[in-house]
C-alpha cells in the first residue's frame, strides 16, 4: 500500500517539482492550458507580492514515498488585512492538484489547516489566490469541456469530490457567461432602458483611446471603491493598487474595449476587457522570456490571434444603479465597436459573477442574453467543526458586528 509524505517548499529545486507538478495531471487533456511559470511564482514572492506585508505563505508537494513522484500540491497563506472582513478569523489554501486519491488530498488539507490554526486563523476558503480575486480563484465544477480564460482555474472534475469529502461547504458560486457577439443581442427591456437613459442629458460612454492611463486609474478607483464598498470580503482599491492594475494590463490593452460612463463629467460605470491570452500562451509551456514575450507581442498587436475577449471588472456606482445605465454601457459598446468592422473578437467571457450578487446575474442572461457555461466554487471549511455553517452574504449586505467579549 503506498504511502504518502509532504516536503515543504524551501530551495528553487523544491519551487521548481512544486510548479510543474501540475502537467502529469493535465498531459492528455486538450482544454487545459498551461499558465505561465513567472505568473505562479510571482504570487509567492515577498518582493513581488503585497500580501505579505500583512500576511505570510507556504507550499508543500506531497510524494508517493514508493515511487518518489509528485502525487499532489498545494499552499496555505492568510493576510491580516482581511481576517477580520469574516465572521472568525480566515484564511486560505489554494494551488492545490492531486492524484484521484482523497487520503493525498485530505493530508494536504490537514497540514493547510493545521499552519493556518497555528496562526490564529478559525477557517480556511479554497480554492483561492493570496491575491486578488480575479486570478486563479475558485474550483471549476460547470464547463470543464471548455477552455479557461487566462488566470482562471481549470482542474477534473473530481476535485470537487476531494474537497467536499473533506468538509468544505459551498461558500459562493462564480458563474461565467459567453457572449456571442454576432448572434447574441440585447433583450428587449434592456434597450428599451438604454434609449431612455440615453435621452437624458448628461449621459456618455467613453473608451480609453482619448485618456491618459492615469485618469483611467483613478477613475477605476472612484468607481470600484463606491460599487463595491458594502461587499463583504472587498478592501478597498488605494490609488497604488488602481495604477499597479492599470500598469499590468498595459501590455495587453485594447483600448476599443476599456469603457467608463460618466453623467456630467462624474464617471459613474465601467467595463474593463482584454483580449483573452490564453489561446496564444498555451504554446509557451509554463515559459515567458524574451521570445514568448515579442510572439506574444506579435500574435495579440498584429496578427489579433486572440479572438476571446474576457471582461474583467464591470461596475455601476450605487446611486447610478437601476436605472438602466448598465444596459446603457452594453448598448454603446455593441453598437460603436462590438457590430462593427473594426472588430475581430468572436466572443465576450464575462467570468467572476457571484452568485451572492443576483441582480448581476439577472441582468446578464436577462438583458445582455448572455448563455451560463462554466461555474467556479469557493469553499470554506470552519475548524470548529460544530459552528454553523452560513455562505457568503449578499452584495448590499454586510455580516453582524461581532458580539464583544
Amino acid at each position: 500500500m503506498a504511502k504518502y509524505i509532504l516536503k515543504e517548499v524551501k530551495t528553487k529545486s523544491d519551487e521548481k517539482v512544486w510548479l510543474h507538478a501540475d502537467r502529469q495531471f493535465y498531459k492528455d487533456n486538450p482544454n487545459w492550458v498551461c499558465p505561465l511559470d513567472n505568473d505562479i511564482k510571482n504570487v509567492f514572492n515577498p518582493k513581488k507580492n503585497e500580501k505579505f506585508k500583512h500576511g505570510e505563505a507556504i507550499r508543500w508537494t506531497a510524494f508517493d514515498t514508493e515511487s518518489g513522484k509528485a502525487v499532489g500540491r498545494i499552499a496555505a497563506f492568510y493576510d491580516t488585512n482581511a481576517t477580520d472582513d469574516y465572521e472568525q478569523p480566515t484564511g486560505g489554501c489554494g494551488f492545490f492538484e492531486c492524484i484521484d486519491n482523497q487520503t493525498v488530498a485530505n493530508l494536504m488539507f490537514d497540514a493547510c489547516r493545521d499552519w493556518l490554526s497555528s496562526h490564529g486563523m478559525e477557517a480556511m476558503d479554497g480554492p483561492i489566490n493570496f491575491g486578488s480575486r480575479d486570478s486563479w480563484w475558485g474550483l471549476l465544477v460547470e464547463g470543464y469541456q471548455y477552455q479557461p480564460l487566462y488566470a482562471n482555474p481549470y482542474n477534473p472534475p473530481y476535485y470537487k469530490d476531494l474537497f467536499e469529502n473533506y468538509g468544505f461547504q459551498n461558500y459562493f458560486n462564480q458563474n461565467s457567461y459567453l457572449w456571442r457577439v454576432f448572434e447574441d443581442d440585447l433583450g428587449k427591456i434592456a434597450l428599451e432602458k438604454a434609449e431612455r437613459v440615453a435621452a437624458t442629458p448628461g449621459y456618455h460612454v467613453e473608451d480609453i483611446r482619448n485618456t491618459d492611463l492615469d485618469k483611467a486609474a483613478q477613475n477605476l478607483r472612484v468607481i470600484y471603491n463606491k460599487a463595491w464598498a458594502l461587499f463583504t470580503g472587498v478592501r478597498p482599491m488605494s490609488e497604488d493598487d488602481a495604477r499597479h492594475l492599470v500598469q499590468t494590463l498595459k501590455p495587453i490593452i485594447d483600448p476599443n474595449i476599456i469603457f467608463f460612463t460618466y453623467f456630467n463629467d462624474e464617471p459613474i460605470g465601467f467595463f474593463v476587457m482584454v483580449p483573452d491570452l490564453n489561446c496564444i500562451i498555451g504554446k509557451f509551456n509554463g515559459r515567458f522570456g524574451l521570445i514568448e514575450k515579442l510572439r506574444l507581442m506579435w500574435e495579440l498587436k498584429v496578427k489579433k490571434s486572440a479572438d476571446r475577449i474576457f471582461g474583467i471588472i464591470f461596475a455601476v456606482t450605487p446611486e447610478y444603479q437601476g436605472k438602466g445605465v448598465e444596459s446603457f454601457i452594453m448598448r454603446h459598446i455593441l453598437q460603436t465597436y462590438i457590430r462593427s468592422e473594426r472588430n475581430h473578437y468572436k466572443t465576450v467571457e464575462l467570468a467572476w459573477i457571484g452568485d451572492f450578487n443576483p441582480v448581476m446575474n439577472k441582468m446578464i442572461k436577462t438583458y445582455v442574453c448572455a448563455n451560463q457555461h462554466k461555474m467556479h466554487t469557493t469553499y470554506r471549511y470552519l475548524f470548529d467543526r460544530t459552528k454553523e455553517f452560513t455562505r457568503c452574504p449578499r452584495v448590499g449586505f454586510k455580516r453582524p458586528a461581532k458580539k464583544s467579549e
